[in-house]
């Protein structure tokens, strides 16, 4: 019977799994296969496995109850082992290692942090700012302006918000880094200029949320920080 693998744990975890469900329409049990030293928490792998929500939130539940009784190392969504010998012999096999990151994530906790700036007032500060767009832009409102002019315009306002959000994600991260014991950076997107998971310790918590706060007002007009945390380390397993 393949197996589904939330986490893994010390011998010495609580492991308080009784009202948990697993993943799937099953909801089959949530369970331990135990190794020597380390344990991983499991329940029978579903036919039916999809990145869905009930699927998802089936997922960090048991993460996030392992979590808040102690250090656990959590799995990627999807994780699938062949039979319980198969984890047994993945927690012999990485035994020092497994140990060696729980004992890194004990009392750290994660924060994600998102940057959003708004458009408008980004675009409307670049106008305001470059003699150049300025000029090809009123050239282009007007009805003035060359298809090699609305082109330049394209190309530089592009070049110009993708170089104020590097920078600005930039300083964003150093800011926070002086205050987390780890970082892992997402590619920006088209929503969000900058995307960071930090690993914190657990009693810099309110010292990390305070910080971010403080930092979002000294953010230009229309960049906006969202918090969310504290997580499991699931960017840091």
């Amino acid at each position: 019977m393949s197996l589904y693998v939330y986490a893994i744990t010390k011998a010495s975890h609580p492991l308080r799994l009784d009202d948990l469900k697993g993943v799937g329409n099953s909801h089959s049990e949530v369970r331990v296969v135990r190794g020597d030293s380390l344990c991983a928490v499991v329940s029978e792998a579903p036919e039916d496995l999809s990145v869905a929500r009930r699927d998802l939130e089936a997922h960090h539940a048991v993460q996030e109850r392992l979590w808040s009784d102690g250090v656990s190392l959590p799995l990627g969504f999807g994780f699938v082992a062949q039979d319980e010998d198969v984890v047994r012999a993945v927690l012999e096999q990485g035994a020092e290692q497994y140990a060696q990151r729980l004992a890194e994530l004990a009392d750290r906790v994660e924060f994600n942090v998102k940057g959003v700036q708004d458009e408008d007032t980004l675009l409307r500060q670049i106008v305001e700012e470059s003699d150049r767009i300025r000029e090809l832009n009123e050239a282009t409102r007007e009805g003035r302006g060359s298809p090699e002019q609305r082109l330049e315009l394209g190309q530089l306002v592009a070049q110009e918000v993708q170089s104020r959000q590097e920078a600005l994600a930039a300083q964003i991260v150093a800011a926070l880094r002086p205050l987390v014991y780890a970082e892992s950076l997402s590619p920006p997107s088209e929503q969000y200029f900058v995307n960071a998971s930090f690993l914190v310790d657990r009693g810099k918590s309110g010292e990390f949320t305070d910080f971010c706060g403080e930092l979002t007002k000294q953010l230009p007009e229309g960049v906006e920080l969202r918090l969310h945390g504290p997580l499991p380390p699931y960017s840091f397993a």
